[in-house]
């Protein structure tokens, strides 16, 4: 008798345990597919996205940096009288890197202007700033069929991730790209560029470790042109633009290009902006071997010196075409000078 009530209390035991069991991994698996549906509507596909140039303030919180830093020193020089407030503004505008002789001839310009109160002084720099960036075609040219878009840069600027978003943001403007993975030296160099084409949906042209960058280059252009892109996009390897063997296997790629294209829509020079001043020495050697057509700022977001977007344009001609402000794939602005200027004077 004992041994039947055991019995039957051991099977009432695995019953509850299986019923419970089975309960639990029901709830389990709907609770993760529940997570999964949840995680995957949350991401949005680039082309969903509101780009951040659409709201001045959202560029003016991304710019925080060398807005405060620049808007600080604005308001010490606007609260100051004659000689000292034309000497606090340029002081802050070379602090805010638009570089000295920049900074002096706003300066020159803004005293010629005879403001009478800090409002109008204010209102004169923001004139003159403007005036400063007037003239420059900043869109990307697509002139040849696929058009031909070279990124060029030293080490560590973000070329790799700038192509990504120029990438993304053609395909949502109706051209489709092909990426031409031409830095074949820096290990798994290929593998981050493709990375990043999946995840923005384009096509990419690879080669083996080692191999030659103008070939990858020139089989990109031929695949961008058999399939009918829009653009060939070629990522090359950074380098020292001091060093003159590796400037000279740029010069070739891009000698190759024009061979087969007949000329380059683009050479865009990734300048990272907390180097400064540096950027200058950078793009002077680069456009001077493959003729540099436009340039792209990175971390802009991470810099208290974002004037250098105004010193680099004014001392070398070369006009900046696009701002990245963060790591995501829609966070590559393009340059609009009104909309620049007001978020760096956003608190002066």
């Amino acid at each position: 008798m004992v041994v039947d009530t055991t019995l039957t209390i051991i099977l009432i035991v695995a019953a509850v345990l299986v019923v419970g069991g089975g309960a639990f991994y029901t709830l389990r698996r709907r609770t993760q597919a529940q997570l999964k549906a949840r995680s995957e509507a949350s991401i949005e596909a680039p082309t969903a996205r509101k780009r951040p140039e659409a709201a001045t303030t959202s560029l003016a919180d991304r710019l925080s940096k060398t807005r405060s830093s620049l808007g600080g020193r604005l308001r010490d020089a606007f609260g100051s009288t004659d000689n000292d407030l034309y000497e606090g503004l340029e002081e802050a505008l070379i602090a805010a890197d638009l570089g000295v002789a920049t900074s002096t001839r706003i300066v020159d310009r803004v005293r010629a202007s005879n403001p009478d109160t800090p409002d109008a002084a204010r209102s004169a720099l923001r004139n003159e700033l403007l005036a400063t960036l007037e003239g420059q075609d900043r869109s990307i040219r697509r002139i040849n069929t696929p058009a031909v878009i070279v990124v060029v840069g030293v080490n560590g600027v973000g070329k790799t991730t700038t192509i990504a978003k120029l990438a993304a943001r053609l395909r949502e403007e109706g051209t489709d790209s092909i990426l031409g993975a031409a830095d074949t030296f820096r290990a798994a160099a290929d593998t981050q560029l493709r990375t990043w084409a999946d995840r923005v949906g384009v096509e990419i042209i690879t080669a083996a470790p080692g191999s030659d960058p103008a070939s990858v280059a020139h089989d990109a252009y031929h695949a961008a042109k058999t399939r009918k892109k829009g653009a060939v996009i070629v990522d090359t390897a950074g380098r020292l633009h001091s060093k003159t063997n590796l400037m000279a296997e740029l010069t070739k790629i891009v000698r190759i290009l024009e061979r087969e294209a007949g000329s380059i829509d683009e050479v865009l020079l990734v300048l990272d902006a907390t180097t400064g001043q540096n950027g200058l020495a950078q793009t002077k050697q680069f456009t001077d071997a493959v003729g540099v057509t436009g340039i792209v700022l990175t971390k802009m977001d991470g810099t208290a010196k974002g004037g250098i977007a105004i010193g680099v344009e004014q001392e070398l001609g070369v006009p900046v075409k696009f701002i990245g402000v963060g790591e995501g794939v829609d966070d590559l602005v393009r340059f609009e000078p009104a909309a620049f200027v007001d978020a760096l004077l956003a608190e002066s």
